[in-house]
């Protein structure tokens, strides 16, 4: 007996058909490709210097690296405890020029003499100052060469200054600068008032 199939049957089965080829085909490719092998991750060789480089520890039996680090051999220590040695090395004594300082019976050393004198002036011996002495007063540069008397007695002087000519009797000022204090026969007494200073001029002879 047929069985009619419409037009949207007839296309699913072509595409179950299509499908089922494709499935059998894989199963087909896997089958004859054999067991899938695992893929190993490929590794960089760990970067080595000579300080670092270890000669790796297999084992006997498999030949594989066991990871242990390298024993070293103790060939060439020693552990033993020479006492020998020791007592050279404290025999050796400190040869200097000077004191030992690892001796308590050595020699003292060189006491150093005291200075006589500080170089630094003693603060109570302090210099006492003395001030310059002030300058001597000018001479006064009048001459005294005659003088005349009145009939009460009184005197009065001829001075000289310069090529001027002055007649002055006690208490007055010849030239706005040189008061008369006294005349006598044989000097004047003349006062500079500029310098407060008084001196006593002789007669001069002609």
């Amino acid at each position: 007996m047929a069985v009619k199939l419409g037009t949207e049957n007839k296309r699913n089965v072509v595409i179950a058909a299509i499908l089922l080829s494709v499935v059998v085909y894989l199963g087909i490719t896997q089958l004859l490709s054999g067991p899938p092998h695992p893929q190993t991750a490929a590794t960089a060789p760990a970067a080595t210097t000579p300080s670092a480089r270890r000669t790796p520890k297999t084992d006997a039996a498999s030949g594989e690296d066991t990871g242990e680090a390298r024993k070293v051999p103790t060939m060439n220590l020693d552990p033993t405890l020479h006492l020998e040695r020791l007592k050279a090395s404290e025999s050796i004594e400190y040869a200097g020029t000077g004191r030992n300082i690892f001796s308590m019976d050595s020699a003292p050393p060189v006491r150093i003499e005291k200075t006589l004198a500080s170089a630094r002036p003693d603060p109570r011996k302090a210099a006492v100052y003395t001030p310059p002495p002030a300058p001597r007063p000018p001479a006064i540069d009048l001459k005294f060469f005659g003088y005349s008397v009145a009939k009460d007695g009184a005197r009065r002087a001829f001075l000289l200054h310069g090529e001027d000519i002055f007649d002055a009797g006690v208490g007055e000022i010849v030239d706005h600068r040189f008061k008369v204090i006294s005349i006598t026969p044989t000097g004047v007494q003349v006062t500079d008032l500029g310098y407060n200073n008084t001196q006593t001029l002789p007669l001069e002879s002609n």
